[in-house]
């Protein structure tokens, strides 16, 4: 049943609601998954999130799920959607043609990322080689609310903060609405980060991205991919629970939700989830936020 498709543009609902609170889920990887995906994704949107984003695939790989299912969240779920859009293996033509798709189906918030160069693969003849080249098409081809990613603690690829910081000013000089940042997992990082990207003049809205790490496992793989530093209270944390599914996942949701708290209360108005598909997690975080975020 068709619950309603009346959705904004994210820069509307930054503007207009004191404190916001979104989810992301991720499309499935073929066709046999998309139910499972599909039940999780109606779980997630029945909390009520202010808005929920929907991942793209490596070099755009399950492309036309994530397509399908940001519809889904619009039109069966009755929340906006914010879809990725990478561009690292794109052609113009492409992005032309995905653009159709997601206006065709009433889409207006889209987050444009480069995406992750494949192994093996030789960038030097990539139509797009910056992500504020994906920015500046998409504000020239359509009327998109048009988001970018930011990275309190530098993108691995750049050289110091300092030049990943210019590489987002020339993002959002290019047409770029809104950020919303990676994880991290002290607060401190972000506040620092903040003041060092309105000193150079970023000051659109910035979405502050929190992940829930409730499987000890995981967090060795994502420090390593994104560069990201724990604090040692965190490591404490997964030292004495790591061992403990529940346990874990427990005081991951915990440390999670004291982190938000933390940022609402010093003037973070903006603050998107990374549950990763499981809406027993994103229902607790959002029952332990029931009296902040109305």
């Amino acid at each position: 049943m068709v619950k309603g498709c009346i959705t904004v543009k994210l820069t509307e609902l930054f503007a207009s609601k004191k404190s916001t609170l979104s989810f992301e889920v991720f499309p499935p990887k073929n066709t046999d998954g998309y139910e499972s995906v599909s039940e999780a994704v109606e779980k997630i949107a029945a909390l009520g999130p202010d808005y929920m984003s929907i991942t793209y695939g490596a070099g755009g790989s399950n492309s036309a799920f994530s397509a399908a299912v940001a519809s889904d969240v619009k039109k069966r779920c009755g929340v906006t959607p914010l879809a990725h859009l990478s561009c690292v293996t794109a052609t113009r033509q492409s992005i032309t043609e995905y653009v159709r798709i997601l206006t065709g189906d009433g889409i207006e918030n889209v987050l444009a990322l480069r995406g992750d160069i494949p192994d093996g693969v030789d960038p030097s003849g990539f139509e797009f080689e910056h992500a504020s080249d994906l920015v500046a098409m998409l504000k020239e081809i359509s009327g998109l609310c048009v988001g970018g990613a930011c990275y309190p603690e530098g993108h691995p690829e750049s050289a110091s903060l300092a030049q990943d910081i210019e590489a987002v000013r020339i993002k959002v000089a290019a047409g770029c609405d809104f950020l919303t940042t990676q994880m991290f997992f002290d607060n401190n990082v972000l506040y620092n980060y903040m003041f060092k990207l309105r000193d150079k003049g970023v000051n659109v809205p910035v979405v502050a991205g929190i992940m829930p790490i409730t499987n000890a496992k995981s967090i060795k793989r994502i420090c390593k991919l994104s560069g990201i530093v724990l604090p040692q209270r965190f490591r404490m944390i997964v030292d004495r629970y790591g061992d403990d599914p529940d346990a874990m996942k427990q005081a991951g949701i915990a440390y999670a939700t004291e982190q938000i708290i933390d940022l609402y209360a010093n003037g973070i108005k903006a603050v998107h989830v990374y549950v990763m598909n499981k809406p027993d997690v994103a229902a607790k975080i959002k029952e332990n936020l029931s009296s902040i975020v109305k």
